[in-house]
């Protein structure tokens, strides 16, 4: 294990917003309707909380892996240290790649929506996807605090925005502001609170639980907080009840004004001038509402690619600090202490997918859209890592509570949950495929599941790892990585 050398300068409260941050994005300011038109009230509350409860324990197990090793690599790192080096290749590649098209398209779409105002249509959306971009990178280049900053305020916009639409959505209920009360009446319109049946709920319960991704980039900050034993632990648990209420009460707010019956909550063209909260605002007779959700959604997909540029730049350098990738992208500028080749790199390949996509726009979303659903690999090898971390805690006779700085609570129920949820995500988007023996169907989904597993085998071919034994694993001097280096 080498010492993390990078400046710890993330505060308590940095890590807390980057994590709400990251699972608040455009879905749930545009894409809200279309869950409750499909499964109705009920339907999409109960998904969300379901979703809630394996967000809960998945980040509880990422919580006790990042304070027990607090490195940028994350989940590269802890499938490297506890399972296989050859996974932790697969994973941190895999990683990378998604939070780099992730960054790109997020980039693309903030460009778009710049052009909802006339007012910027000087430059062409590919130049102002440049700018954006360029800006991002010169957040990131000069300190880790200064990336920590606007990250916290580019999510707290998200979050005052949120938490205002919940105030005036109660007021609106009940008939305070609008001149009009609504009550709960909406809730049991037609066949709801549930619409849809067992088929409509599922398919709301797999939006519900890939909307959420995101939130476990406050792993990769692990290496960069200034104290990870209280830093995590306290993300965790704010983040939960934080991301559970907002989803919640936003759906509860909308289901009460708009019935699930409303054609506008579909919201086919995803304008910003249909979205749901577009919707309440204008309702309540608040001017310009489509232009301040218009405004939130840029900040969102703003924030969500300067998680990106901070996210793929520390897995490059973990990357070749484990000699998995060049190793000039481990080099660490002497005052700064951040991986500057790393970032300039991803900064360098965001901007040729940037260039790509104004050419080849339908192929760089699909694949997106393919390899972004990979995701839960990442989440499920995180879990396997802290039920192997905990296997090994066992195997040298050891007590877990005075190795582990944070134990996450009711294990191993809370990785079973996980485990079971993420298969089902797995599966569940590939149903219709299986029940009707789609050949075509079948090979687009789990294509990219073959590619990864061929990735992982041939790494294991040429570089002949092995797995850890449990009882070999290293499980000494976990504290030198909670040394506090500040500046």
């Amino acid at each position: 294990m080498d010492e993390n050398k990078m400046n710890r300068g993330l505060s308590s409260r940095h890590i807390s917003m980057i994590a709400i941050g990251g699972a608040i994005g455009t879905g749930l300011f545009i894409a809200t309707g279309g869950v409750i038109s499909q499964a109705g009230p009920g339907g999409a509350i109960l998904a969300y909380a379901l979703i809630g409860i394996m967000l809960y324990f998945l980040m509880s197990s990422v919580g006790e892996l990042a304070t027990f090793y607090p490195v940028s690599g994350s989940f590269s790192s802890y499938s490297a240290r506890f399972i296989d080096p050859s996974l932790g290749f697969t994973a941190g590649w895999l990683y990378w790649a998604i939070w780099s098209l992730v960054t790109s398209v997020d980039t693309i779409i903030a460009s778009n929506v710049l052009y909802y105002w006339d007012t910027f249509k000087f430059f062409s959306p590919l130049t102002w996807s440049l700018i954006f971009i360029t800006l991002l990178l010169l957040l990131n280049i000069f300190t880790v605090r200064a990336f920590g900053e606007a990250e916290f305020w580019l999510s707290a916009i998200k979050v005052i925005t949120i938490i205002v639409f919940i105030i005036v959505g109660i007021l609106t209920i009940f008939g305070i502001l609008g001149g009009h009360t609504y009550g709960l009446k909406n809730f049991t319109t037609g066949e709801a609170p549930f619409v849809g049946g067992i088929s409509g709920f599922l398919s709301v319960l797999l939006v519900a639980g890939f909307s959420v991704g995101g939130t476990e980039v406050v792993a990769v900050t692990a290496g960069e907080s200034d104290n990870p034993e209280k830093s995590m632990p306290s993300a965790i648990k704010s983040v939960f009840w934080r991301i559970l209420l907002f989803y919640i009460l936003s759906i509860a707010v909308i289901s009460a004004i708009l019935p699930y019956t409303d054609p506008l909550l579909l919201n086919k063209s995803e304008s910003v001038a249909q979205s749901p909260f577009t919707i309440v605002f204008d309702r309540v007779g608040i001017a310009f509402a489509a232009s301040v959700i218009n405004a939130v959604i840029l900040t969102s997909l703003l924030s969500a690619a300067n998680s990106g540029i901070y996210t793929t730049s520390r897995m490059l350098f973990s990357l070749s600090n484990d000699k998995q990738a060049p190793k000039f992208l481990s080099y660490l500028h002497p005052k700064t202490k951040l991986p500057l080749p790393a970032i300039l790199t991803t900064y360098l390949i965001v901007v040729a997918v940037i260039i790509i996509a104004n050419f080849y726009a339908d192929t760089v979303f699909t694949l997106l859209g393919i390899i972004g659903q990979l995701v839960i690999f990442i989440w499920a090898a995180a879990v396997c890592a802290q039920i192997r971390l905990r296997q090994g805690i066992k195997a040298q006779s050891l007590d877990a509570s005075k190795v582990l700085p944070y134990k996450a609570p009711l294990y191993p129920l809370g990785p079973i949950i996980v485990l079971v949820t993420l298969i089902f995500l797995l599966v569940g988007g590939s149903f219709e495929n299986i029940v009707n023996l789609s050949v075509g169907g079948l090979t687009k989904d789990f294509l990219p599941i073959i590619i990864l597993a061929t990735i992982y085998l041939l790494h294991k071919s040429v570089k002949k790892t092995k797995y850890v034994r449990l009882k070999e694993m290293d499980l000494r001097n976990f504290k030198a990585f909670n040394k506090v280096n500040k500046k």
